[in-house]
């Protein structure tokens, strides 16, 4: 089990980081996310 949420877990941090990374900087300004902050900001959506 730990296996599969971890690899769950995972699939959802790159979805995340994929689907940001696809905006502009001004998109992502206006959800107060900086380039730099997207991983943090993934790895924290992909556990909730």
């Amino acid at each position: 089990m730990g296996i599969a949420r971890s690899f769950a877990e995972w699939r959802r941090y790159r979805a995340t980081c994929n689907e940001l990374s696809r905006l502009t900087s001004r998109e992502l300004n206006d959800l107060g996310i900086n380039r730099g902050d997207i991983p943090f900001v993934a790895r924290k959506a992909s556990r909730s």
